[in-house]
């Protein structure tokens, strides 16, 4: 295992022994606590193990929790009390980086049985023309992962961030590193709802008790899930990124809002739009701050920390902005691959709280 930088994880491992390539690159994110660092080793020997591993871990964890919890609070004020809380805190932010690389070891290991490598981080192209994708694109493998409606979600997503480049794969266009970034972050939080609300309709078509959307709710699920579904919710960095100016250097150009106009209407949309105000903003948030935490950092260790920069009128300067050449194919993989891994972060998270109850919604 080849451990560099927080933005490097490379590993010997694929989704069979027998097909591990040597220093194949399966995640950007590197693994720092001890628990993730035992994951790793073990994606790299056994990935099928990981779910049991997690296991173990999760009710070792639980009885880490359960014991600080019964120890009693000092009755006396002053150094002992101070010292009491500074240990608890240190504690409970260790099993919460714990938690997110369980959370990311688990994701990783979906992408392994998928048999789909994930982009890795993304730097100085070697490739003569300057082209930073050049990954494999993966698309067919990625789309089969969702079903039929979430599919023609996904489709409207890439519809209203390519625009009419949607086809030209092959066409090269030069966009800012920290804006591409914006976005991979925005569909990891779209892919993450797309997952949520897809259960459930999924569920309540099978018990054909499907309602029916009006008309009227329309403004309501764009203006709802095209506000939340941007990484506004995340750190510093990309929630500064947020208010960057859209890329307009082609036409159609990159744009990170959930739904807009021109949308191709689709059964799962109708079917959200019949959620009310409330249903609606409580499905298109994150749940656990873990969750948000290993988009961030997985954000991070695929692009960079991005070096944000207030002008005196509140807003973003631009003028450090790295540029990469991408093709709109490769940005098409990124965002497929960003909401595959929102949907994974769905079932891991919820597989995860099962075990060890660390959801708040």
């Amino acid at each position: 295992m080849g451990l560099g930088g927080r933005r490097g994880m490379v590993v010997k491992a694929s989704s069979s022994p027998d097909s591990a390539e040597p220093n194949a690159q399966i995640a950007p994110l590197r693994m720092e606590s001890p628990i993730g660092q035992f994951l790793s080793q073990i994606l790299i020997s056994h990935p099928h193990l990981v779910p049991a591993a997690v296991e173990q871990q999760l009710e070792q964890l639980q009885t880490d929790r359960d014991t600080d919890e019964k120890k009693e609070q000092p009755s006396a004020s002053g150094t002992d009390l101070v010292l009491y809380r500074r240990i608890a805190e240190v504690k409970a932010n260790e099993r919460k980086r714990a938690l997110e690389e369980i959370l990311y070891a688990l994701v990783v290991q979906k992408f392994m049985d998928a048999n789909i490598s994930l982009v890795p981080a993304i730097t100085s192209s070697a490739d003569p023309s300057g082209r930073v994708d050049t990954w494999p694109s993966q698309e067919d493998k990625l789309e089969q992962i969702h079903s039929a409606e979430a599919h023609e979600m996904i489709q409207n997503r890439l519809a209203l961030i390519l625009g009419n480049r949607l086809g030209e794969s092959t066409s090269v266009a030069q966009i800012s590193k920290l804006r591409v970034g914006q976005v991979y972050a925005a569909s990891v939080m779209y892919g993450y709802f797309l997952r949520r609300v897809d259960q459930r309709f999924q569920l309540e078509r099978t018990m054909k008790v499907l309602p029916s959307a009006s008309d009227g709710d329309r403004s309501s699920i764009e203006q709802t899930v095209g506000d939340d579904t941007r990484p506004s919710g995340l750190g510093d960095s990309y929630q500064a990124a947020s208010s960057h100016p859209e890329v307009s250097s082609w036409s159609g150009g990159i744009s990170a809002g959930g739904f807009g106009s021109g949308i191709k209407p689709s059964r799962l949309r109708t079917y959200v739009m019949s959620f009310d105000g409330e249903t609606l903003q409580r499905y298109a948030s994150i749940r656990s701050k873990e969750a948000v935490g290993i988009i961030e950092k997985h954000t991070e260790a695929l692009f960079g920390r991005p070096e944000i920069a207030i002008t005196p009128q509140g807003t973003v300067d631009s003028s450090n902005d790295e540029l990469i050449k991408i093709s709109f194919g490769g940005l098409k993989r990124l965002v497929l691959e960003a909401v595959t891994f929102g949907s994974f972060l769905w079932d891991v998270e919820s597989f995860v709280d099962s075990r060890y109850h660390f959801v708040m919604n």
